[in-house]
């Protein structure tokens, strides 16, 4: 934390609401001061509690006129207008609070050249941090890729079925280096609050290849280290030909995704998509409800998303956004400006049920290593349906044959006087 104060001997004295301000976005749970060390949460909650003046000053108690024992333990000196306090070492820090530490440095004035937005880098992260896996098999798809080239930072997050794709107009050294999703969890909210921001890359430790992310605010600086691993090559399964584009309003598409969601009884609830003649229509697999959307259509299309995915992928793109098919089995593109998000189409195969009943849906999984082939699913398709309709046929004339038997069976004696009590027509 970089603290606009003055030094006071080996402590500091800073105005209370700068030092109340860094401590509630600073993301570790434990505050080094001097060689002291503290629990974050509950340094602040006391600083907030403090009144009489708007200066706090922090030093060892050993610096002043304490008591013998106060100078014999090891603890912490804090005055804030007629309130002082000893705070012990490892004050407010329990067996279960996180080893995350946070250095406090007091400087007369701290000077930041921003590169970078900070509501602009906020935005960018929640655009990508949701599209994460959350399965610990994968612990490369559990990182977001930060790479810096051409003038661009790139931010890169996938987890086998979704890909998102976030740049910003960037000034700065190229790099890249992979975060875990873990340490980046409360720094979106933390930089609405800050000022000015700068990126940067540095070298982690005597690896010439690790690399560790820099951020760089007014008040706080954070630093993550880079996870081993290589992030696949995710340029290869964005889809580059389409067939099928439509424009829409995401508010619009939300209300329409919330009204359908009604309908189903489970958590899981597909949703196709049909595109054309000026609209969107969005319907149950079951035909139980649909909601119609205007847009600006170019061809037409169809095509089936688990309807989570689609809530996340119209929050995230937000505004109006445009959506790019190939076919119902390939990827789909959503757009929005400096964004891009890949999502898997649903497949739903023959259905072997009764006639009204819908077959139960599964999303086409693309791993993040690979693009996905479209041509096998339907190859397959092909070659299942002569043996199910040979079956079917067997299944229906052995029903027959068992009829007859049983017919044959039952059927009375005395046929004369059965067809003396049969009714005959007269011409």
């Amino acid at each position: 934390m970089n603290i606009e104060g003055k030094r006071s001997g080996e402590g500091f004295c800073a105005h209370k609401a700068i030092l109340v301000h860094a401590l509630s976005r600073a993301l570790a749970e434990r505050v080094m001061l001097m060689d002291f060390t503290i629990g974050r949460k509950g340094f602040l909650a006391y600083l907030k509690s403090l009144g009489g003046s708007n200066v706090v000053k922090v030093v060892p108690s050993s610096n002043g006129d304490a008591s013998g024992l106060r100078v014999a333990d090891k603890r912490l000196k804090v005055v804030c207008g007629a309130n002082t306090s000893y705070l012990d070492d490892m004050a407010w820090v329990g067996d279960k609070t996180p080893l995350t530490l946070c250095d406090v440095r007091v400087s007369p004035s701290n000077a930041v050249k921003p590169n970078l937005g900070a509501l602009e880098l906020s935005e960018a992260l929640s655009r990508v941090l949701p599209f994460t896996t959350k399965e610990d098999s994968k612990p490369i798809l559990q990182c977001v890729l930060f790479r810096v080239k051409d003038g661009k930072l790139t931010m890169v997050s996938a987890d086998g079925y979704r890909l998102a794709v976030v740049k910003l107009d960037f000034d700065g050294d190229e790099g890249q280096v992979l975060i875990s999703r873990d340490d980046l969890r409360g720094v979106t909210s933390a930089l609405r609050r800050a000022y000015r921001v700068r990126v940067g890359f540095e070298k982690s430790g005597e690896s010439l290849d690790g690399m560790s992310l820099v951020l760089d605010t007014e008040a706080i600086r954070y630093k993550w280290r880079g996870a081993d691993g290589n992030f696949p090559e995710y340029e290869k399964l964005i889809p580059a030909d389409f067939n099928t584009f439509v424009s829409f309003d995401t508010n619009e598409a939300i209300r329409a995704v919330s009204s359908l969601k009604v309908l189903f009884d489970s958590k899981a609830y597909p949703i196709d998509l049909t595109i054309g003649n000026g609209k969107l229509t969005m319907s149950c697999p079951d035909e139980k409800g649909q909601a119609e959307i205007p847009a600006d259509t170019q061809g037409e299309g169809r095509i089936r998303l688990d309807g989570s995915y689609l809530a996340d992928a119209l929050r995230a793109c937000g505004g109006m956004v445009e959506l790019k098919l190939v076919n119902s089995s390939s990827p789909m593109l959503f757009t929005s400006p400096d964004y891009e998000l890949v999502v898997m189409p649903m497949f739903a195969g023959e259905s072997q049920k009764p006639k009204g009943e819908t077959p139960a849906a599964e999303p086409v999984k693309a791993e993040a290593s690979q693009p996905t082939e479209t041509t096998q699913p339907e190859a397959e398709t092909a070659e299942v349906e002569p043996a199910e309709t040979v079956a079917e046929e067997a299944e229906k004339a052995n029903a027959v044959a068992e009829a007859e038997a049983i017919a044959k069976a039952q059927k009375p004696k005395h046929k004369a006087k059965r067809k003396a009590k049969e009714p005959v027509a007269v011409a």
